[in-house]
C-alpha cells in the first residue's frame, strides 16, 4: 500500500483531488526527459515520437470512453477549460438556431460561471430544481425544454454530496426536443464506469487530477457521428486540438491522463467495492455514535466514495480546526474560501443550519479500513468534546 500523506495525516478530500499514482508518474517521464519535444513540430523525429505519444494518448482516451474515434477527445487545460469549451463553444456555434441553454442548481462552479457569462451577453439561462436526493426533477427539466434550447448541461456525479444524476434519461429529453446533452464527469471518471454510448451525451468533460492523474490536464470529449458538434473555440492561437484548444500541447499530461485511466478501468468493480466498504463503514461508525447527525444525498445511488452528513451542535470550523490529523472538506474545494452554507444542499432542501454544518469525507484508492476507523473515533470525539465545551463552561448545552 502506497503512503499518499505523511505525519500519520490522513487523507479524506479524494473529491477535491487525489495524489499522482507512481504508475501515472512512470508513464509520463519518458515525455518529460526523452521524449519532450514540440508534437506539432513535425520534421525532426524528437517531434513525431512526442505528437505519437500524444495520439496514442487520445486513442486510449476515447477507446476508455467507448468513442468511435480518437479525434472525438479535446485535451485541455483541466475541466474547467473543458466545460467552458463545451457551453461557451456550442452556445456560439448554437447561436443561430437558439439562445437558451439548461443546467441544474447544483452544477459545480466550473458550469455555472460559465453560464451566467453567458446570461450577460444575452443568452437566457434555465436551471432546473433537484429532488431531496439531489436528483434533477426530470419532469421540470421536460417542460424547461423549448423549440429553442440548444444544450442542457447536467453533471454525471455530484462532487459535494456524490449523487448520481439519471444522464441518459436527461439526454433523451433533450434530444427530444433537438437540443445537446453535455455532461460534466469529471467527478464520476474512475469512480464509476463512464461510457459516451451508454450515457447518450454529445459532449462529455472528464478530468485528470480526479483519478490519480496529474493536475492541469483535462479533456472534453466531442461527438463526431450522427452528426457531428461544432463548436466555436474559446482560446486562440496556433489551431492545435483540431482547431478548438490551441496552444502546446502538454504530452506529459495527456499521456498521464490516459494511463490513470487505464488503470481505473484495470481496477474496476472489485475496487468500487472495496471503497464502498470502507466508505460504509466510516459512515455507519460516526452516524451511529453522534446524536443529532444525518446522512445528506442518495444513499443508494451515490459515488462510492463519498459521505456527506450534517452534525447540529458543533460549529464546524471549529470541528475542522481540532482536526489537523485529518484532511477533510465542507463540500467543494473550489469553493472552500468561502464558506457558507452549502448551496447544492440548500437546493436539497436541507436547512440552513444543517446545509452549514456539513462534512464531505471522500475515500481514495490508498485509504485503508485502519485509517477509516481511526477517522470514525477522531471526529467522534471532536464533537462530543466540542458540544461539551459550553455546558462545561456555563454557556448552555447541545442542541
Amino acid at each position: 500500500m502506497i503512503a499518499v500523506m505523511t505525519d500519520d495525516l490522513i487523507y479524506l478530500d479524494s473529491n477535491a483531488t487525489t495524489p499522482c499514482d507512481p504508475r501515472v508518474v512512470e508513464a509520463m517521464l519518458p515525455f518529460m526527459t526523452r521524449d519532450f519535444a514540440n508534437p506539432t513540430t513535425r520534421n525532426h523525429r524528437p517531434g513525431r515520437d512526442a505528437a505519437t505519444g500524444l495520439e496514442r494518448a487520445r486513442a486510449t482516451v476515447d477507446r476508455l470512453l467507448g468513442g468511435s474515434a480518437a479525434s472525438e477527445v479535446v485535451f485541455t487545460a483541466g475541466a474547467t477549460e473543458a466545460n467552458n469549451l463545451a457551453l461557451m463553444g456550442a452556445a456560439e456555434a448554437l447561436d443561430g438556431r437558439g439562445r437558451h441553454i439548461i443546467s441544474q442548481a447544483t452544477e459545480h462552479a466550473s458550469v455555472l460561471e460559465p453560464l451566467a457569462a453567458l446570461q450577460r451577453r444575452g443568452w437566457e439561462i434555465s436551471l432546473v430544481g433537484v429532488d431531496e436526493r439531489g436528483r434533477v426533477k426530470l419532469d421540470e427539466l421536460e417542460s424547461t425544454l423549448r423549440d429553442d434550447t440548444v444544450v442542457v448541461s447536467l453533471m454525471l456525479a455530484n462532487n459535494e454530496t456524490g449523487t448520481i444524476q439519471p444522464v441518459r434519461q436527461a439526454a433523451g429529453l433533450a434530444h427530444a426536443r433537438g437540443a445537446l446533452l453535455h455532461c460534466d464527469a469529471a467527478q464520476g471518471i474512475g469512480k464509476i464506469p463512464v461510457h459516451v454510448g451508454e450515457l447518450d451525451v454529445d459532449l462529455l468533460t472528464l478530468s485528470a487530477h480526479k483519478l490519480y492523474g496529474p493536475k492541469g490536464v483535462g479533456s472534453l470529449w466531442i461527438r463526431r457521428r450522427r452528426p457531428p458538434i461544432r463548436l466555436t473555440p474559446v482560446i486562440h492561437g496556433g489551431g492545435q486540438e483540431n482547431g478548438l484548444r490551441s496552444g502546446t500541447p502538454n504530452v506529459p499530461g495527456a499521456v498521464g491522463m490516459a494511463r490513470a485511466m487505464e488503470l481505473a478501468a484495470e481496477a474496476g468493480e472489485s475496487e468500487r467495492v472495496r471503497v464502498a466498504a470502507l466508505r460504509d463503514r466510516l459512515e455507519d461508525a460516526i452516524l451511529g455514535a453522534v446524536d443529532g447527525s444525518s446522512r445528506n444525498g442518495d444513499a443508494a445511488n451515490r459515488l462510492p466514495n463519498t459521505s456527506n452528513f450534517s452534525i447540529t451542535g458543533v460549529e464546524i470550523n471549529a470541528l475542522l480546526a481540532s482536526l489537523p490529523d485529518l484532511a477533510v472538506n465542507t463540500g467543494s474545494a473550489c469553493a472552500s474560501a468561502h464558506p457558507e452554507s452549502s448551496p447544492v444542499l440548500l437546493a436539497m432542501g436541507v436547512p440552513d443550519e444543517l446545509a452549514g454544518s456539513s462534512l464531505r469525507l471522500s475515500l481514495g484508492r490508498f485509504t485503508t479500513e485502519e485509517e477509516v476507523d481511526r477517522a470514525a473515533a477522531r471526529i467522534t470525539e471532536e464533537v462530543i468534546r466540542l458540544r461539551d465545551m459550553p455546558t462545561r463552561m456555563g454557556r448552555g448545552s447541545h442542541r
